[in-house]
Order: structure tokens, then sequence, then C-alpha cells
């Protein structure tokens, strides 16, 4: 069974005191507020220094391959930003950068001057010196006013004992002070997720895709997965039932021809068509339950998916948690989500165990599959879980791969929706 994280076993649930000081995010948010400060002061100093030289030396055109580089500089710290923002408060932001055309240097120049994210990503850098600095004054102020509550007991035993004078003078008051720092204790870590998320915000907005862009690649991609699915299935039909039901004519066209010379082998014949449209009208079902099961519109999502389970060559635990069905295209990206993921279980994994679960959170539907397998699943253009991003796009949903080497795999995806 897959293990139940510490945030989510707890009293009060994973948005009590006790699941947010138990959450990792809020420790890696904490540690990122921190030093928010210290890069932006090293963003802004780097940037004060190479954008003016490099615009000064352009007049001579040494500056140019400098400016170049100052640009890509700037760009691939705001690529390097985006993946910490991920780890840090769980933000996901995609590179926003248009297609980068074919040509030369000047068309790349071009290409690299004229995206407005370019311009976007400078402006968040610059951004982080003021705002990293309120980040990491208030929470170094208030973690240190933790610590020194929590401590004070301990505090003041030192001082007592080197012959210095303490704050609080009393090992009572010293006492007293514990739970006073367990309350700020959790609400720091309440204000370490708030800033958190508002710095998320303001990181989506400029370092994110405007909404006309995120549309136009939602339906750019929507588009791709559709096509694909378009070819998968001419190639099953021209490669599975069409043979098939080739060979069945080849067979019955024999047949009739010794029907009254051979009444024995015709009789065969006959037989083996008959074999062979069983086999293509197997086929048929099968790539139809491939394009949209019966039992996905007839029963929902948890009947779907406790038939494949039921069909995995291991035992798989299906949990579906939904008070009411959601959309048919949120249903049908789910059950194929699921489907793949079990599928390449089946094929790679090496797994002796694995669980599905689908859940309501917010205004998503979330689908989690997981396997203790080897791990090192990743997602390739053209492969199987990426047709299966690209489907999730359509919705403005979101799939992840987490699979290290050694395991567990998890997949996850979250599709909104509304009811």
């Amino acid at each position: 069974m897959r293990s139940v994280a510490l945030k989510d076993r707890v009293p009060w649930g994973p948005k009590g005191p006790l699941g947010v000081l138990a959450d990792p995010m809020t420790w890696r948010a904490a540690a990122y507020l921190l030093v928010s400060g210290a890069i932006g002061l090293g963003w802004f100093l780097l940037l004060s220094f190479a954008v003016p030289v490099s615009l000064t030396l352009a007049v001579v055109w040494v500056g140019v391959p400098l400016a170049m580089a100052t640009v890509l500089m700037w760009r691939g710290g705001a690529m390097l930003e985006r993946r910490v923002l991920r780890v840090a408060f769980g933000v996901r932001i995609a590179d926003p950068y248009r297609r980068r055309p074919e040509g030369g240097v000047a068309a790349y120049l071009q290409w690299l001057v004229t995206d407005p994210a370019t311009w976007k990503d400078l402006g968040y850098l610059l951004m982080l010196l003021p705002l990293g600095a309120v980040e990491t004054v208030v929470s170094f102020g208030l973690w240190v006013s933790t610590a020194v509550l929590l401590l004070a007991p301990t505090i003041l035993a030192a001082s007592v004992a080197e012959g210095q004078t303490y704050a609080v003078e009393d090992h009572v008051g010293a006492w007293l002070c514990v739970p006073a720092g367990l309350v700020l204790l959790v609400l720091t870590a309440y204000l370490a997720r708030a800033m958190g998320w508002l710095h998320g915000t303001l990181a989506t907005v400029l370092l994110g895709a405007p909404e006309e862009e995120r549309l136009r690649v939602s339906r750019a991609r929507g588009v791709d997965a559709a096509e694909a699915e378009r070819r998968r299935i001419e190639r099953d039909l021209h490669d599975g039932a069409q043979q098939r039901l080739l060979s069945v004519a080849v067979d019955l066209g024999r047949a009739q021809a010794k029907f009254d010379t051979d009444p024995e082998t015709a009789r065969e014949l006959i037989v083996q068509a008959h074999a062979g449209t069983k086999a293509a009208i197997a086929e048929l079902r099968d790539l139809a339950r491939g394009i949209h099961p019966a039992i996905l519109s007839d029963r929902g999502l948890d009947a779907a998916l406790s038939g494949l389970a039921a069909r995995a060559p291991i035992r798989v635990d299906v949990t579906v948690e939904l008070t009411e069905r959601p959309p048919a295209a949120v249903e049908s990206i789910a059950y194929f989500i699921v489907a793949e993921a079990l599928a390449n279980m089946a094929k790679h994994a090496v797994a002796t165990e694995a669980s599905v679960s689908v859940f309501r959170e917010r205004a998503a539907v979330v689908v989690d599959v997981w396997d203790n397998g080897v791990g090192g699943a990743l997602v390739t253009p053209g492969g199987g879980l990426a047709g299966l991003a690209d489907r999730a796009a359509t919705i403005d949903g979101v799939l992840v791969v987490h699979s290290p080497v050694g395991g567990p795999t998890i997949v996850r995806a979250e599709l909104p929706c509304e009811w």
C-alpha cells in the first residue's frame, strides 16, 4: 500500500497547525524566504554591472556578444528560478518562451530580443531585491524571536552561569516563554506559507506565459494529441482488424471456389474464416474500448478503474472519492492516464503492488497512480506519458511524473473542472 504523508495523518489535517509544521513544503518555503534577499541582491549587483557595460560597449560592436551573453544569463537565471520555486513553494511555471526560429545569428538575436518573456524575466530578477529583502527581514525576525522564546530556559541558565543578565530574570517567566514560542512557531509557519503563496503568485505573473499564449499552447497541444490519437486508431485498424478481415475475405473466396469440388477443404476454410471474424471483432472491441470504454459512460470512474485494476498483472488498490461525477472529458482523461500508467508499470516497473487514488481537491480532480517498481520513468517527446500530458493540457490540466531510479513511481494529474 502507498504510505500516507505525515501531514495527512496528524490531528486537524494537513491545513491544521500540526499539519503545516509537518509539511516539508513549509520548511522549504522558510529556507527560500530566508535567502531570497541575498539572491535578489546578487542578481541586482550582477545585472547592474553587466547590462550597462554591454550596452556601452555595443557602440563598438564588442558589446554585442556580451549583451547576448547577458540576456542568456538572465534567461537562464529565470529558468533556474522556475525550478527552485517549484521545489520551494510547489508552484509549477512552464517556460513561456516562443519557439526558436530557424536561421542565422540575426534571426536568433531578433527572437531573443523581441520575445516579451525575455524582459519579464529581467523584471522578475530585479524585483527580487525589494521583495526578497522584505521576505528575509520578516522571516529572520520571526524565526529568531521564535527560537529565543523556545530556548528561554536554556538561555537564562547560561546567562546565570556566566553572571550575565537576561530579559527574563526568573525560571518561571522563562518557562512561560515556551508556550508563547510554540504559538509564534505556528504563526510563523503559516506566515511563511502565506509569503510563499504571494511570491509564487507574483512569479507566475512575471515568469509564466500570458493567458493568450497559454491558451494557444494548450490548443496546440490538444491538436497534437488528437492527431496522435487519430494516427494510432488508423494504425491499429490497418495493422489489426483490416488485415484480419482481408484474410477472412480471402478464405471465404477460396471456400466458395472449392465448395463443389472439395467440400471438406471448403468447410475448413469457412471455420478458419469464422475464427478470423471473431478475432477481428475482438480487436475492434478493444479498439473501441481504447477510444472510450462503455463502462466509463455507464457506471463512472470507479467501475472503469476497477476494471483496469482487475486486468493488471499485480494487485492494484483503487480508491475513488468523488461525491459527484465530473464532466465526461475529465473522466475520460483520468481513465486514460490510469490506463497508460498501469500499462507502463506492467511493461517496465517490475512492481509488486500499486494503488490508484482519485479525489477532489478544490476545483480539480486529482489522479494519483503509485507503484513500488524500479522507477526511472521519463516523460519523453512522443511517448505515452507525453501524450497524456498533452491530453491533460487540453483542459488546462497538469501531469507530473516523479520516478527516481529505484522507485517508487508516482504519476499525478490535476484536472480542473466545474460541476
